[in-house]
């Protein structure tokens, strides 16, 4: 693991609304965003960053994701919160930030859909379906 550990969806949402004040991270794509919805943290939290760590459509690397938080105000101490579709996207984010010397950086597993169940679908974990806030985009 080359980032500071993995949490589940409940420990990231205590630690960007709580005292810690950590920055969640949605790295999805703009299109997941647009259709599949958002987290949502209260406006006492810091704001939730929509950064893509992949470019929609065509699947490629954010080669500015980094700056791209740097821009955000981001610096080096700031726990950060990764969140993508099921926590795969989000582990590559997560390292990213810890090699450019961001963070903590923590990756949330299970993502805000997570895994398949048996028929296919995206309901059986992850921050939405857990019952975390979040709106459609």
């Amino acid at each position: 693991m080359t980032y500071a550990a993995d949490v589940t969806p409940t420990q990231a949402y205590a630690a960007v609304t709580g005292p810690e004040r950590g920055v969640l991270v949605d790295v999805r794509t703009r299109a997941e965003w647009a259709y599949v919805g958002v987290p949502e943290v209260p406006e006492t939290a810091p704001a939730l960053l929509l950064i893509e760590w992949q470019n929609y459509p065509d699947g490629t690397r954010n080669a500015g994701f980094v700056d791209a938080l740097r821009a955000a105000g981001i610096e080096a101490g700031r726990p950060l919160y990764f969140l993508c579709r099921s926590g795969a996207r989000s582990q590559g984010a997560a390292s990213a930030a810890t090699a450019a010397g961001l963070g903590p950086a923590y990756n949330i597993l299970d993502g805000f859909e997570g895994p398949l169940d048996a028929a296919g679908h995206r309901l059986v974990a992850g921050w939405k379906n857990i019952g975390l806030p979040w709106r459609q985009g």
